[in-house]
């Protein structure tokens, strides 16, 4: 499994990338002059490249495949068809060698410091135990299993338990309200909800029974409730069974307990797109295409056994809510017998205390080697003025971590001097760009590459990434929409509910037919490093938790007093963002205090607190397209600093009278960012 001939006494680990390159050449007889070569390979000769991960990463099946790829146009594709694999499987295969080893699965802390280390062997014992209880209670292969859980261990036992049965995983995030869950789940249609009846979050216990019951009663499909009872909650939610018993079962039946072989492309998750267009598209990712995207993904992350003697040791963090993809990318980790390190907490303390070191004190105390985050965190922790070698306690860590939004080159240069005033020169950084729609990365990083602050490394192996101009050609050192020009295993099986596949063709084949269009801005440099310069949709992302405007609209502009409202995410230039609401009140109202306290308050409670503008304006009308729909990129762009002329076509827009004082408060806003050493003004043209 660990590929390496090193002594056991190595102080350094040889590069996963390295490892591989050298197994090719030594398997196959291929030889590379350098990273950009193999890259090319790797998107040249799919077939090759892909079964040789699989042969790497030694996934197994007890049923042969007839073909690697099984051509066509994207996205009518098939992998490995005929192969029967496992995720869970794939995960509890380390068991043995890391329990052996007294290398934990698990280690979790909540923002209060409680810690909690979960062995293999537990690990699968309580995935083994709730699977037979979710058997016991009819769920099988193909039904969905939702969870509205933490980031705590539970959540991954219930996806390994899902998993082992072949039901489907659907998760969301506690912090999401009610309404928010709901138009996610009633999609999904869920047989079983694991759900907690409370959480602890920036120093408050915030009771969740309510909204649990609510939930479960707006979903009649829901046949049984598994309760996690937190002690933050102030009701018993009626039919709950107690999940702390679903997996406490330790008998014969739970040793004997084997997750099923499914076929390769058998549905595994389902994760939510940000609803930026209307309801939130589900996503169905299969096991295969996850496994074989983590397994090329773990080469770009350096991860490896933390029981090898390369990777002695190993512990693996991420950030993450529960309802954003870096959750699950996290919880990869384990099918690479990687110790994962789980936080549940607020990252920054409380509004009135704020504090950016808890996640590096929870680094400390729990040994994380790999520290991953959105930009934002790194960003907010320069700031703040955060003394990292002043911290203590950060020896172990070898590699950071970034996404969520490009990372400032300053950012991340701050960081880089942080650690080496702390003794650790050249910290590597592997800032990753991918997305929900792939539960992988297109762009990421390669620790035997040169430093680029600011920017990804390199672009996935097996990942035919190009950025096209408007006439579809791929442009260097130019700025393009990001596009995927060959299939990539974890792309979408299909959106659940999308019976004809119109809304998946739509979402990303539309614009080149057979060509993926990711919705990113990129510029690929001539030296193989990328940029992505912000998304060239409307998705809202607010500290790795994602949303889409429709879901705004909604729990505004029912408000009395509300006409219509519009939303845009603007990148300050620090790497953070400030999110500006523009609302239209009704006939004789106006935007006052209280109007702006009811705003506030129905995004807060009905969405997340993540989502509550940082500015709100009034506004005499909200700009309009030809077919009625807001014209937020183009306003976006306006106050992201776009030429005039490149973003607004008066020709094109429903009410053009409106367009100059949208214009104006562009400049204004720019203006303010200039002066505050923030982002230039608005250019006429260029």
């Amino acid at each position: 499994m660990t590929h390496s001939s090193i002594s056991a006494n190595v102080s350094t680990p040889v590069p996963q990338m390295r490892l591989y390159s050298e197994w090719l050449e030594a398997k196959h007889g291929l030889e590379f002059a350098g990273f950009e070569d193999l890259r090319r390979w790797s998107v040249e000769d799919l077939d090759a490249f892909w079964r040789s991960i699989w042969d790497y990463d030694e996934i197994e099946s007890p049923t042969p495949f007839t073909a690697v790829l099984s051509t066509g146009t994207m996205p009518h594709v098939r992998w490995f068809e005929g192969a029967e694999v496992s995720y869970a499987r794939h995960v509890f295969r380390h068991a043995v060698a890391a329990d052996e080893a007294g290398q934990p699965a698990i280690v979790a802390m909540n923002e209060r410091g409680d810690t909690v280390e979960m062995s293999w062997a537990e690990l699968r014992r309580q995935a083994a135990s709730l699977a037979l209880e979710l058997r016991r209670n009819g769920i099988g292969k193909g039904d969905r299993v939702a969870a509205y859980l933490p980031n705590i261990p539970a959540a991954v036992v219930g996806l390994l338990a899902s998993a082992s049965l072949g039901a489907i995983w659907t998760l969301c995030s506690p912090d999401m309200g009610t309404s928010a869950v709901l138009d996610r789940l009633r999609q999904t249609g869920p047989k079983a909800l694991i759900a907690v009846d409370g959480v602890f979050y920036a120093g408050k216990a915030m009771d969740r029974s309510a909204a649990v019951a609510e939930i479960c009663a707006q979903l009649p499909c829901i046949e049984q409730l598994f309760l996690i009872t937190s002690g933050h909650g102030e009701a018993a939610v009626p039919g709950a069974l107690d999940f702390a018993e679903a997996v406490g079962r330790d008998d014969a039946a739970v040793e004997a307990f084997e997750p099923e072989w499914l076929p390769f492309d058998h549905p595994l998750w389902i994760l939510y797109s940000s609803g930026t267009t209307g309801l939130p598209k589900a996503i169905v990712h299969g096991h295969g295409g996850v496994l074989l995207a983590t397994a090329a993904g773990r080469l770009h992350f350096d991860l490896g056994p933390s029981y090898s003697a390369n990777n002695f040791g190993d512990r693996f963090h991420w950030f993450s809510a529960t309802g954003w993809v870096m959750w699950n990318i996290q919880v990869g980790g384990l099918l690479s017998g990687t110790t994962i390190c789980l936080f549940d907490g607020s990252p920054s303390g409380t509004k009135t205390d704020t504090d950016w070191s808890r996640l590096w004190d929870f680094a400390a105390r729990t040994g994380v080697t790999w520290f991953g985050a959105g930009a934002a965190f790194f960003a907010s922790c320069r700031k703040a003025g955060l003394d990292l070698k002043g911290l203590g306690g950060l020896d172990a860590i070898r590699a950071l971590g970034s996404t969520g939004s490009p990372l400032p080159p300053d950012v991340q240069r701050w960081g880089s001097a942080e650690f080496e005033a702390a003794g650790r020169p050249g910290i590597w950084w592997c800032n990753v760009s991918g997305g929900t729609e792939i539960a992988a990365a297109f762009m990421a990083g390669n620790p035997e590459l040169p430093d680029t602050p600011g920017r990804l490394q390199c672009r996935h192996l097996g990942a035919a990434i190009e950025a096209w101009d408007e006439n579809g050609r791929p442009v260097i050192d130019e700025v393009g929409e990001l596009v995927c020009t060959r299939p990539f295993p974890s792309m979408p099986l299909y959106f659940w509910g999308d019976e004809d596949g119109s809304r998946y063709r739509d979402s990303y084949f539309s614009e080149w037919p057979g060509i993926w269009r990711h919705g990113d801005w990129l510029t690929v440099g001539a030296d193989g490093g990328c940029t992505i310069s912000g998304r060239s949709d409307a998705t809202i992302n607010r500290h790795g938790l994602r949303m889409g405007t429709a879901e705004l609209y909604a729990a505004v502009e029912g408000l009395p007093g509300v006409a219509e409202a519009m939303v845009i995410d603007v990148e300050d230039g620090a790497g953070g963002s400030e999110l500006i609401m523009f609302v239209v009140p009704d006939e004789g109202n106006e935007l006052h205090a209280e109007a702006e306290a009811a705003i506030a308050s129905a995004i807060r409670t009905g969405l997340s607190p993540r989502f509550v503008p940082d500015r709100l304006i009034a506004a005499p009308a909200i700009p309009l397209t030809l077919s009625g729909k807001k014209q937020e990129l183009p306003i976006k762009r306006l106050f992201a600093g776009w030429p005039v002329a490149k973003v607004i076509n008066a020709d094109a827009t429903a009410t053009p009278e409106i367009l100059p004082w949208y214009i104006e408060q562009a400049r204004r806003w720019q203006s303010s960012k200039a002066k505050a050493g923030g982002a230039s003004d608005v250019k006429a043209d260029r």
